[in-house]
């Protein structure tokens, strides 16, 4: 089971949110070896903001399309308008986040190429 991510579809609100959660031992550690290669890398939720926008304008720009994102200290969320494109594209960010957990390389090898670029927080 992952504990770091889940998505929320509500009917009532019409919208399906990702959420991110960093207070997670795992999470934490990557946050700390992110903010090794880079300073500005505080990874809090309002740097993981600048960080997605920046990696999935380079990797997946679909997965911006109406993508509200709403960062706090302890957690990132990626809302949408709850729609058919919209659900396919909070499924995508949700295993594209799982898949950078999982292979965190890929985290540190992007932070070393494109850290300079990134507008942190």
């Amino acid at each position: 089971m992952v504990d770091y991510i889940s998505v929320i579809k509500s009917e009532e609100y019409k919208s399906i949110s990702v959420c991110f959660y960093l207070e997670q031992d795992r999470i934490m550690a990557i946050g700390e070896k992110m903010n090794a290669i880079n300073e500005e890398a505080y990874m809090n939720g309002y740097n993981w903001e600048p960080f997605f926008a920046h990696y999935f304008n380079k990797t997946n720009p679909d997965i911006l399309i109406g993508l509200e994102p709403d960062p706090e200290a302890g957690m990132y969320v990626a809302s949408y308008t709850l729609n058919a494109d919209n659900e396919a594209r909070a499924n995508k960010f949700e295993t594209a986040v799982k898949n950078l957990i999982e292979n965190e390389q890929l985290i540190y090898d992007f932070l070393k190429e494109e850290g300079g670029e990134i507008e942190w927080d």
